[in-house]
């Protein structure tokens, strides 16, 4: 969060409903880590009510962290948790490829995992905002208002991504496809690993 979001958070003074929506839907709908993460959950899920759920836990998880960390002022490293919802994106592709089963023997909770790295995504929600020095007044109404616009956004980013995977299932080697795309999903979580904790160590902007 930068530029003239940044500049308004900063300078407000009082409750402002409106706009925290509209900054927690942006947020959302342009953090591609929490967006990976999602498509990882839902890649392989069939039935909507399947998708309610996941969807809700995880959002469970964030709203409680995003609104601990900034109403309770929990400190955390920015690096760090981005790092670990890097992880979370690998490890949902890592699980969608059957790896656990593969090489483990084992099948981790799916539910208690989305549920679990939904806590650390709203804790990386959180450090964007701590970092900004949120007045304190109003900063309860505002942050109810900014977690609201996150699930309107995530709403509005899942509802374009299962359209797709929708369409996609239609078509000819999709099963074959749909390996190729997890692989390059938990490839993506290493990338994002690799450059928070390259910021962790040289100080580089998170």
């Amino acid at each position: 969060m930068g530029g003239k979001d940044a500049a308004f958070v900063a300078s407000t003074t009082g409750p402002d409903v409106v706009p925290f929506l509209y900054l927690g839907a942006k947020h959302m709908v342009t953090g591609y880590d929490h967006l990976l993460f999602i498509l990882g959950v839902i890649f392989f899920l069939y039935r909507m009510k399947d998708v309610a759920l996941y969807v809700t836990l995880f959002s469970v998880g964030h709203s409680l962290t995003l609104l601990a960390g900034v109403l309770g002022q929990i400190a955390v490293n920015p690096y760090l948790v981005d790092a670990v919802i890097g992880l979370s994106v690998a490890y949902k592709a890592f699980d969608n490829l059957g790896g656990f089963r593969t090489l483990f023997g084992v099948q981790p909770d799916p539910r208690a995992a989305t549920f679990g790295f939904g806590l650390i995504h709203g804790f990386g929600l959180a450090t964007k905002l701590q970092a900004l020095e949120l007045p304190r007044n109003g900063l309860i109404v505002n942050m109810l208002s900014f977690n609201v616009g996150v699930e309107i956004g995530q709403m509005i980013a899942l509802t374009f991504m299962l359209a797709l995977i929708m369409i996609w299932r239609t078509l000819p080697g999709y099963r074959r496809m749909s390996v190729a795309a997890n692989v390059l999903l938990m490839l993506a979580g290493f990338v994002l690993i690799g450059f928070q904790l390259g910021g962790l160590v040289y100080g580089d902007p998170a």
